[in-house]
């Protein structure tokens, strides 16, 4: 008899494979409406086939709760892992804690803790909010004391606390599904089935949960012999599921009450009871509870010596099995998916393909982006160092310009001071000589810069006039003007300017006079732009041009052309719209007036 029934278990164990393999034809059947699973295995192939990543992160983490809700904690862990990837490369931190925090949940079930602590610190790490931070390092913390229940029980009790006002109802019932556990490992029950009472509080609105908590709670009083109060609870769970038509649940209770009328040793309402899960299981097409139930209730059997009763159920067995297979949709969805399995395997190898190429074609191009910008960088930096180096050529000529002293002027001054002294004049060479020094050093020291204040140009001009007059006292007077508007203090005008248009006046108009001239030089505010007016009544630019010599008209043309360019250097330099203007006086008049117009600049 005990043959027979090895026999029989061996067969069922072969059958029901081969079973498996024969859905070929059912898997393409339209009649059969697709599952959860299928239809989450079609959008990640979908997802997959666009390259669609924040779609396969999503339908990753869906297809491993999925598996997680039919027990398949392997899988699950597998398609958590694949989420995690999508989710990190999304660089969406919130959902990658939380995938990471599911991940550790199913490595801590499947007893793997090393793994499920690195996740839980992991996902506590990556977490920006500090109380689910603390949180997974409550699970990690706790896990490391998986040896000392009494230590794990403050990490589980704080997270409790913590859920709770996270107001995370479906872990607060889990964390209090774990007190129990604890608790059991303490052989304390009564705070066992307390705390699954509060699980079931907290697990309102979740059927499978409530299921699974009242199940452990029977399992409880059936280890401390309160059958009766285990069998209240199965057959609780019985009746909802008869009026929900949930017959595999009617299956698996129908089971657990046999389990505890055996234990209570009622073996007829256990046979009872298998019976008729076998035939539920039977009729609605569940192989693998057909087969659980079929196997309990032949070794049943046979132990008794009953084998009569035992071939009679095998042979309903047999003449139901194709039935049963037909319409067993486990078993349809395992091939379902083992074929979506391997397409999607398909298109995960070709979008790392995609990925790999894109990921080529992006090192390239940045590599020519970053090429091309240091091309660039070193064009600008060249156009710089030119523009840099023309700029430098402009302000050295600009000082030389500068600097290049009028010889006629120094000439002059040298024949003068020589006059003085050949006419025992010492007191007036001495006095020319220390005017003249002062003059040429300010000079000197101002030669340096493109702009001065007007206060210290005007006073340069002093002595410069002061000198001339000295020489030529009985030729011409001269007279400043500035305009009240202006601060002389603040106002800069472009040094050495304004010298050589009064040494002209001076040399070239007022001294071939027979009486004594006038120069003027006015400082004027004109619509926002100062103007630097020059005028003499000397003898005007045709008679000048008239007596002089050739030596004479090219320094005077020199003296012009100096002043040309530095006017041109200083408005390429420093953009001040600078502005040269000479003209001689209309008749009756005699005399030049000269213009120099340039934008305001303040100190």
């Amino acid at each position: 008899m005990r043959l027979l029934t090895i026999y029989i278990i061996f067969l069922l164990t072969l059958l029901l494979p081969i079973g498996t393999m024969a859905q070929d034809s059912l898997y393409k059947s339209k009649s059969m409406p697709a599952s959860k699973m299928s239809r989450v295995s079609n959008d990640l192939k979908k997802s997959l086939e666009v390259n669609d990543e924040a779609q396969i992160a999503k339908n990753y983490e869906r297809l491993a709760n999925e598996f997680l809700n039919k027990g398949d904690n392997a899988k699950a862990e597998e398609y958590f892992k694949k989420a995690i990837t999508s989710y990190t490369k999304l660089k969406l931190v919130e959902d990658k804690t939380r995938v990471t925090r599911s991940l550790a949940k199913v490595q801590e079930s499947q007893k793997d803790y090393e793994s499920a602590i690195k996740s839980y610190e992991v996902a506590g790490a990556s977490a920006e909010d500090k109380s689910l931070e603390k949180i997974n390092a409550n699970d990690a913390n706790r896990l490391r004391s998986v040896a000392s229940p009494v230590a794990q029980a403050g990490y589980v009790d704080s997270n409790i606390e913590l859920l709770k006002k996270e107001k995370k109802l479906e872990e607060v019932s889990a964390a209090y599904v774990q007190k129990a556990e604890n608790s059991l490992q303490q052989k304390n029950k009564e705070v066992a089935i307390e705390s699954y009472n509060q699980a079931l509080a907290y697990a309102k609105g979740k059927p499978e949960a409530i299921i699974k908590i009242n199940n452990e709670i029977a399992k409880v009083y059936a280890s401390d012999n309160q059958f009766d109060k285990a069998i209240g609870i199965n057959e609780k769970l019985l009746a909802e599921a008869k009026t929900k038509q949930d017959f595999n649940t009617q299956i698996k209770q129908l089971q657990s009450l046999s389990s505890l009328y055996f234990k209570k040793d009622e073996p007829n309402k256990a046979i009872t009871a298998l019976k008729e899960a076998f035939t539920l299981a039977l009729q609605k097409g569940n192989s693998a509870e057909a087969k659980k139930s079929l196997i309990s209730l032949t070794q049943y059997y046979n132990g008794k010596g009953n084998n009569k009763e035992s071939l009679a159920l095998y042979d309903q067995f047999l003449q139901n099995f194709d039935q049963l297979v037909q319409s067993d949709t486990t078993l349809i969805d395992a091939k379902t998916f083992q074929v979506s399995e391997d397409k999607i395997r398909q298109l995960e190898k070709e979008k790392s393909l995609k990925d790999e190429l894109i990921t080529k074609k992006n090192t390239f191009n940045y590599f020519l982006l970053g090429s091309i910008g240091l091309l660039l960088l070193l064009f600008l930096w060249i156009v710089k160092a030119l523009f840099s180096i023309k700029t430098k050529n402009k302000e050295i000529a600009l000082q030389s310009l500068r600097r290049e002293m009028n010889p006629h002027f120094i000439f002059n001054s040298l024949n003068s001071v020589n006059q003085f002294i050949s006419e025992n004049k010492e007191l007036e060479a001495n006095k020319y000589l220390t005017s003249y020094s002062n003059l040429m050093r300010n000079t000197m020291e101002n030669s340096n810069k493109d702009f001065i204040t007007l206060d210290n140009e005007l006073e340069q001009l002093k002595k410069y006039l002061k000198l001339e007059h000295l020489r030529f006292q009985d030729k011409f007077d001269f007279k400043i003007s500035v305009d009240p508007e202006l601060d002389p203090e603040r106002t800069m005008v472009p040094n050495m300017i304004i010298q050589p248009h009064l040494e002209n006046a001076i040399w070239h108009g007022l001294r071939y006079l027979d009486v004594k001239g006038l120069l003027q030089l006015q400082v004027l505010l004109i619509d926002g732009k100062v103007l630097i007016r020059i005028e003499d009544n000397g003898i005007g630019l045709a008679r000048s041009q008239e007596l002089k010599t050739s030596n004479q008209k090219t320094h005077q043309s020199r003296g012009m052309s100096n002043t040309k360019e530095r006017i041109s250097l200083l408005n390429e330099l420093y953009k001040r719209n600078i502005s040269f203007q000479i003209s001689e006086k209309a008749f009756p008049e005699t005399g030049t007036i000269v213009e120099i117009v340039f934008s305001l600049i303040d100190k």
